[in-house]
């Protein structure tokens, strides 16, 4: 069984630049936790770039544009 799966997945190596973007990402994610609780407008911001930042080197234009219009919401939130 354990055959089988393995000729499933393609085995990737990521460069240090997109581990690096990886790692980026889910300090992001974790931002974006802590910022459910507390509603402070500027942990979603730093959530949000630094979400995108790993969307972005993994190329998912489709989350990269979802994350800008958060951080847009949260711009104006926080400045208005």
């Amino acid at each position: 069984m354990k055959d089988i799966l393995s000729k499933l997945v393609r085995q990737k190596r990521l460069t240090p630049g997109k581990r690096l973007a990886t790692r980026v990402g889910y300090m992001g994610s974790g931002f974006l936790i802590a910022a459910q609780w507390t509603i402070d407008p500027k942990l979603y911001i730093i959530g949000f770039i630094l979400v995108m930042v790993q969307t972005a080197s993994r190329k998912q234009w489709n989350l990269v544009a979802l994350n800008m219009n958060g951080l847009i919401a949260w711009l104006t939130h926080s400045i208005l």
